[in-house]
């Protein structure tokens, strides 16, 4: 077991015999296992001569091989072992009638049994890339593409792709394994990367706001009901959509769970009476948050922390989530919802959720309900009410080093803003920061993938004041990371010409010195310090 692709990954290193996250070295290893037959299926899917027209089936197995392996998404062997099953099918059914010139083993290799793919799994992990710039590089790009394939997942079941992305996955998966591209080959892999990054957060972005409505702000409730309810987790909101619409009428309320909190922002799900609000903060305090909801919790997506047994048999997963010994929502069939009787049935015989706090939090602040107050806010930075606007995006974790982004944001001057998204909110969101002249000082656009909304503003904001460079808007950025997802936020970002990024709350150990080094002369990537050196050095502060 080699894993170094999260930021709480052992001693800034990597994970050699248990994950941080929880996972053993033998799921480790079928994870690795998953990401080779994925990137066979993708040199499968170009040796048949149909690079571009991806098929359904060959676009699904892409997308549900790569987030599987997202950090918190899968712990389950059993059903990893049956994704891999299913690509080596897809491989040789790509294959068939195909004269390979060029083989490999990514195209050869087969198994039948668990024993048989933990076997092959040792010898298909990161570290057999020796060159560990090239190791660095490639590693970049993989995980940015499992943080595209969950966007462009959530986007495409809800009906919405772009078959270039498909396109593209594929082709970035198979140069990942190209061993005649130089540095500078891979280098500009990462940004193009970034490039379809931007497009997968756009088609995700227009799949939920055509569905759902623009997001508008919202004060959500954080206190509880007197009924049982469900908690929903994660990021999907077609799971959610469904289940609200299942438990119409019938007296089991349902509450969101860190990730989720964005969804009570959207117009179509207000309309659903038993939609209570939001439950809890964080992702990673889920322990004391599941057991004291008493009800059963939906998990949509990543972000799983192994359950405790107080709760565990109350715990579902769905889509590309997993856990061994809990129960497993089934995919829908063509045209169908997915069956959520289950956990309303269960619902019923539990009792309501204890109350853990009480009051209202607002957010809402996309790019559509920022553009509507694009004259109060261009207003306020012209009258220098607001000096500076501050990205603080991302995700959140368990480390106590984290509490540097909530003295950060009470530390931050008064006449700053902060644009937010992501479950990094959750630091500081629930402070009393005030706001300038009816503007809330914390904007939260939502979920991760709305991280675009952040890039659309700022792209807005440059072309208002007539700026050439969108670095000389008077915004900072100072991003915190977890997983894959922000992997492609970043990318995302750089593609569009954003510098002087800080990265925090620790830079990726994926990264090796070198690439760290053209990241920072090319981009300024840097890392964080402490809250007053930061605040000083950016102009945030004097001292």
């Amino acid at each position: 077991m080699f894993c170094y692709q999260c930021q709480e990954t052992a001693k800034g290193k990597g994970c050699d015999y248990l994950g941080v996250c929880g996972k053993k070295e033998d799921t480790a290893n079928l994870q690795d296992l998953l990401i080779y037959t994925v990137k066979g299926v993708a040199i499968a899917q170009l040796t048949s001569g149909e690079g571009k027209d991806i098929s359904k089936e060959v676009s699904k197995y892409l997308m549900d091989g790569l987030f599987t392996t997202i950090t918190n998404a899968n712990f389950d062997n059993e059903s990893i072992a049956k994704k891999i099953k299913k690509g080596l099918k897809l491989r040789n059914k790509l294959l068939t009638n195909v004269n390979v010139v060029n083989s490999s083993d990514l195209l050869e290799w087969t198994g039948n049994s668990v024993e048989d793919f933990e076997k092959k799994a040792k010898s298909v992990g990161v570290l057999r890339t020796e060159n560990e710039d090239v190791r660095s590089l490639r590693e970049l790009v993989v995980y940015g593409l499992k943080g595209m394939a969950a966007y462009a997942q959530h986007a495409n079941v809800l009906g919405y792709e772009n078959k270039e992305i498909f396109a593209f996955i594929v082709k970035a998966l198979a140069a990942t394994e190209d061993d005649s591209l130089s540095v500078d080959d891979l280098v500009a892999l990462v940004l193009e990367t970034g490039k379809y990054g931007v497009d997968a957060m756009a088609i995700l972005d227009k799949a939920n706001t055509t569905s759902y409505g623009n997001p508008e702000i919202t004060k959500v409730n954080i206190g509880v009901s007197d009924k049982p309810g469900i908690l929903v987790s994660g990021h999907d909101l077609k799971d959610l959509e469904e289940l609200l619409i299942q438990s119409q009428g019938t007296g089991v309320d349902i509450y969101t769970h860190g990730e989720m909190l964005p969804a009570n922002y959207y117009p179509a799900f207000k309309k659903y009476k038993n939609f209570v609000g939001n439950y809890g903060n964080g992702w990673w305090k889920q322990k004391e948050e599941f057991e004291s909801f008493n009800g059963p919790i939906l998990m949509t997506t990543n972000c799983i922390v192994p359950p405790k047994d107080s709760y565990k048999d109350k715990m579902f997963t769905s889509g590309s989530a997993g856990y061994p010994g809990v129960k497993h929502i089934a995919d829908a069939t063509e045209g169908k919802a997915k069956d959520y009787t289950a956990l309303i049935a269960l619902a019923k015989t539990c009792e309501s959720p204890i109350e853990i706090e009480t009051g209202t939090i607002v957010g809402g602040f996309a790019h559509n309900q920022v553009m509507q107050l694009a004259d109060k806010v261009i207003d306020a930075v012209k009258s220098g009410a607001v000096k500076k606007f501050v990205v603080m995006a991302g995700c959140d974790g368990r480390q106590k080093g984290r509490n540097y982004y909530t003295e950060f944001a009470e530390a931050l001057p008064k006449d700053s803003i902060i644009l937010t998204a992501g479950c990094a909110k959750f630091r500081y969101n629930k402070l009393k920061l005030g706001d300038i002249g009816g503007i809330p000082r914390v904007l939260d656009a939502g979920q991760c993938n709305d991280s675009y909304s952040l890039a659309v503003i700022a792209l807005k904001l440059k072309e208002v004041f007539e700026l050439d460079d969108i670095n000389d808007l008077p915004i900072f950025y100072n991003i915190a990371w977890y997983e894959q997802k922000a992997v492609i936020v970043l990318l995302a970002l750089l593609y569009l010409g954003v510098k002087n990024i800080h990265l925090g709350p620790t830079l990726p150990a994926f990264l090796s010195p070198n690439v760290v080094k053209v990241l920072v002369d090319n981009f300024g990537i840097a890392g964080i310090k402490d809250v007053e050196t930061d605040l000083f050095e950016n102009g945030l502060k004097t001292k």
